[in-house]
């Protein structure tokens, strides 16, 4: 085979050129396939080919998710997260019109942890001498700007974890840009740890009372989480229906 010859993708047959193929553990696919993988995948490289048939079985079944979806209540700025109050599900995006970019609905049920943190990045401040070259203070003076970020971590087949950064321009810590990230950063882990209501947490259990068992592990149809067994019609995790 030559160095500039074509390969297939191994997802939908379709030819490679010699800058579209992207590398899986047992094969590869193209960059049209890659690119419907939810962003919050990582190590794509040790991922099969059969678990990323599945994945993108996940992702089709998500644009009904997106579709259904109900926008209630919207925190943050330039990367948002979007929740939807009434079915216990939340996204997260940075696009403008996300219901045409297939962001992953996620139940908050599936939420294990929300972490906050400020990332500083400090520069000296210098002084021109009177020679005219730029000497330090003394003591050392320093700026300090801040980037603030979201981790969120949650049970699902694809992936583990979603970080995002707030802010698009570092900020100054004596900023009032810094106190208005500073409460973002809180509304959002308050929104997403926040105790489920009542009504939320019995449902499953009279779910599962009247749900005929059944053997064997299942995927929900709709976050792809698996459970144990498919003894429920509902997913434990966002409420949606299971699959076998």
């Amino acid at each position: 085979m030559g160095l500039f010859d074509k390969t297939n993708c191994d997802i939908c047959g379709e030819k490679i050129g010699l800058l579209g193929s992207r590398k899986v553990d047992d094969g590869t696919m193209c960059s049209k396939c890659t690119k419907q993988l939810s962003p919050f995948t990582t190590d794509r490289r040790k991922t099969t080919l059969a678990e990323i048939r599945e994945h993108l079985a996940y992702r089709e079944a998500n644009k009904a998710e997106v579709a259904a979806f109900k926008a209630t209540r919207v925190l943050g700025g330039g990367t948002k997260v979007i929740i939807d109050e009434g079915a216990g599900k939340f996204i997260v995006t940075s696009a403008n019109n996300w219901q045409n970019d297939n962001p992953d609905v996620i139940g908050m049920g599936q939420i294990i942890s929300c972490n906050t943190g400020v990332r500083e990045t400090r520069t000296e401040i210098m002084r021109q001498n009177k020679d005219g070259k730029m000497v330090s203070h003394i003591p050392r003076q320093y700026s300090i700007e801040c980037d603030f970020y979201v981790t969120i971590h949650v049970n699902s087949p694809f992936f583990s974890e979603i970080e995002f950064k707030l802010n698009n321009v570092k900020v100054d810590e004596t900023s009032r840009a810094y106190r208005d990230f500073t409460r973002q950063m809180e509304d959002i882990r308050q929104a997403l740890t926040q105790p489920r209501t009542t009504s939320q947490a019995t449902a499953q259990p009279q779910v599962e009372q009247v749900a005929a068992p059944a053997a064997g592990p299942i995927n929900c149809l709709h976050c792809g989480a698996k459970a144990a067994t498919s003894a429920g019609k509902f997913c434990e995790f966002c409420g949606g229906a299971m699959r076998e």
